[in-house]
């Protein structure tokens, strides 16, 4: 099947009058397509998250990268060496709040909401690292209908800018996700994903978790050292899946 043809476009759009940047890209052809939510790493939306922006856009979805640090800092785009990781963490986990992160998320549903060829109907989002943490937090908003969260790290253990854990708000999320780890990720211990999956499953959230042998943190993104290509291509799979729910059930 011939990938559609995207437009791509950085943009701005506001949440609590406050202007955030953010990565725009949609299929050329005139149609209904559902909309998509892509959340960063501690990196920025720098070229992997623009990259993952237009692999789901060419699957037939709108999808926007909203900056997540416009607060703390506009425009800010990194590497992956480890001063770079330093000034990531300490933006995503002393100077974010979750309130803050949903806020700009929900901004971007919102805008979304504005373009004619974008389903109203429910909306998915896809996280990695810190991304997929928030990933889980945006899994409660009501509009958000499917959620893939990429190693999201400390879940269980807190949230961003303080506060009970992440975890705590299981009970709110408001549609079908689905999380990924490695096994050999050492900022995310195996016990902590069984407790991820067991509390899913208390609450009666849908779910799957998927647990790759051998992968490490940030397995997905072929920018990084840590890429595991065979991990990475079954992830895209089942994401797949999980976003086509978003074009059957409505």
């Amino acid at each position: 099947m011939t990938e559609p043809a995207i437009n791509t476009a950085k943009i701005q759009i506001s949440a609590d009058n406050f202007q955030i940047d953010a990565y725009l890209a949609q299929p050329t052809s005139p149609g209904s397509y559902p909309g998509i939510i892509v959340l960063q790493e501690i990196f920025g939306v720098n070229v992997h998250i623009r990259e993952v922006t237009e692999r789901i856009a060419k699957l037939g979805y709108v999808a926007i990268a909203p900056a997540l640090f416009q607060r703390q800092a506009p425009g800010f785009e990194t590497g992956y060496t480890p001063e770079d990781v330093e000034i990531g963490r300490k933006y995503a986990w002393l100077q974010t709040t979750a309130s803050e992160l949903l806020s700009d998320i929900q901004a971007s549903v919102n805008y979304l909401k504005t373009l004619p060829q974008v389903k109203k109907d429910g909306f998915g989002c896809i996280g990695f690292c810190f991304g997929g943490h928030v990933a889980y937090l945006a899994a409660t908003l009501p509009d958000i209908k499917a959620t893939a969260s990429f190693y999201g790290a400390g879940i269980t253990s807190r949230t961003p800018g303080g506060g009970n854990p992440t975890i705590t708000r299981t009970s709110e999320i408001q549609g079908t996700i689905y999380a990924f780890f490695g096994t050999q990720d050492g900022s995310i211990p195996l016990e902590e994903v069984d407790e991820i999956e067991a509390e899913l499953q208390k609450q009666k959230i849908p779910h799957r978790v998927f647990r790759y042998n051998g992968a490490d943190h940030g397995f997905f993104c072929d920018h990084r050292a840590s890429y595991n290509s065979k991990a990475a291509a079954n992830a895209w799979q089942q994401v797949q899946e999980l976003f086509s729910q978003l074009t059957t059930d409505n």
